[in-house]
């Protein structure tokens, strides 16, 4: 017999029908970078990007090997530096045997300004800036090497030359090759011969080392005009679509008698496809054959000056992709980082909202967040760090694109498919679920990358 003057609360609730939400995820993001980029169907699985014709040798970064007690210069890529991209690879083994490990702390001189170079050096680790005294006041920046940069080209060329002052922002690892290494007979011919070269066609081909197009400004008579073709590259990149496939299994006795509120299936569905989503976007930024953190050409590679994401460092990264760039894209904790160092100059930074959220943004380009670029914590510091992108983005401003296969069996979204497989002996239904997806960069200018942003920069205002 009850006690109480009424029915209660637990056993009232037998006759109630709870009101439940979907599956929460707390891995989910918004997953900006895939609804930014602007995707290009792929019909045949297969997108080529034809180029026009490379004539002269760009500078690229060298490779080291880590393997070792001391780095060691991987020989093959000294062919990066445009001097010696035609030495044969017996001489790049002897060269890059001769070079030595020398450190400097920060503050201190590498290089005096107007010293003629004796030795090459390649930066392994740190920061070094490279400055000329200014014409009215101060030092004018030259340039900023980080890692797999070099300097003192004069050791090569064996030239005199105003060299500009080596100053470390940090503690550097250096790897200094003498002027000696370069003085034999047969790489001096080699270096000789790329000069030679480099003389013949410059007149010929633009900043970006392709042929150029012969033209003439006329304005008066009738001069002979010049004849001129443009010239493709022979065997331009190909990119090929990448494959995301899991096998969804669901048994048929769950979704036949669970599914009154919810859709079982459709709720598993719902779920994959947003892991394969979240998994997509990390492959279009991490990725080693295609992912946009490894697609970066090293002229557009630039580090920070001073560790934090300054605007400064942003500002270097809009001189390099200044045709219609479009977003930066960085982890939070960095537009984090960027916010505090704006701040602290006075500047914070101009919020826009897009898709109905707001955007912190630099000189008009909004940061967009993505927890899928990397953070780095270094074992012996504890200093974590991470990188900063900017893109131009679409197909007719030759830029970054998506690459997808539309119009797949089973598709419930542009290149996204999931098929019935069949149930087996044991009432499993299995449905596959496919995403056909890459990423490519049209041309080097339409991405660049800043290094080395330091994460945990605070300032106390008290």
């Amino acid at each position: 017999m009850s006690s109480g003057l009424s029915v209660s609360a637990s056993a009232a609730r037998n006759l109630a029908t709870a009101t439940v939400t979907s599956v929460q995820n707390a891995a989910n993001t918004p997953r900006w970078v895939h609804k930014l980029l602007p995707w290009v169907d792929v019909a045949g699985g297969v997108y080529r990007v034809n180029r026009r014709k490379v004539v002269l040798a760009q500078p690229g970064r060298i490779a080291f090997d880590q393997s070792g007690e001391e780095p060691a210069i991987r020989p093959a890529s000294l062919r990066n530096v445009p001097l010696l991209s035609r030495v044969g690879d017996a001489e790049f083994a002897s060269i890059a045997s001769s070079a030595k490990v020398v450190r400097f702390k920060a503050g201190e001189t590498i290089l005096e300004q107007g010293e003629t170079a004796k030795i090459f050096y390649v930066v392994v680790e740190g920061a070094v800036e490279l400055t000329f005294a200014g014409p009215f006041k101060g030092r004018l920046r030259h340039g900023l090497a980080g890692s797999g940069d070099y300097f003192g080209d004069a050791a090569i060329s064996g030239e005199a030359g105003a060299s500009p002052h080596a100053k470390a922002l940090s503690a550097v690892t250096l790897l200094a090759i003498d002027a000696d290494a370069f003085d034999g007979e047969i790489v001096r011919a080699q270096i000789a011969r790329h000069v030679e070269e480099t003389e013949r066609l410059k007149d010929h081909a633009n900043p970006y080392g392709e042929q150029g197009i012969e033209l003439r400004t006329v304005h008066a008579g009738e001069p002979r005009l010049p004849t001129t073709f443009v010239d493709y590259e022979e065997n331009p990149r190909e990119y090929h679509l990448s494959t995301i496939q899991t096998v969804l299994q669901t048994h048929t006795r769950i979704t036949d008698l669970y599914s009154n509120e919810i859709d079982q299936l459709r709720e598993q569905v719902r779920l994959v496809v947003d892991a394969v989503k979240e998994r997509e976007e990390w492959e279009i930024l991490n990725n080693r054959e295609f992912g946009l953190l490894h697609e970066v050409h090293p002229r557009y590679q630039v580090t920070t000056r001073s560790g934090p994401p300054t605007p400064d460092d942003l500002d270097e990264l809009l001189s390099l992709i200044w045709k219609k760039p479009a977003f930066f894209i960085a982890h939070p904790r960095a537009i984090a980082a960027f916010g505090r160092e704006a701040t602290r100059r006075g500047v914070p930074p101009v919020v826009v909202h897009l898709f109905g959220s707001p955007f912190i943004t630099w000189r008009g380009v909004p940061l967009v967040p993505s927890d899928k670029v990397p953070i780095t914590v270094d074992p012996h510091t504890g200093a974590a760090s991470s990188q900063i992108l900017l893109l131009r983005v679409g197909e007719g401003e030759q830029g970054v694109v998506g690459l997808q296969k539309s119009g797949v069996t089973g598709e419930v979204e542009a290149g996204l498919s999931v098929r019935y497989s069949g149930t087996n002996e044991h009432s499993i239904a299995s449905h596959l679920v496919t995403r056909y997806f890459s990423a490519a960069v049209l041309v080097e200018d339409a991405i660049a990358r800043l290094d080395n942003v330091l994460l945990g920069n605070y300032y106390d205002y008290a």
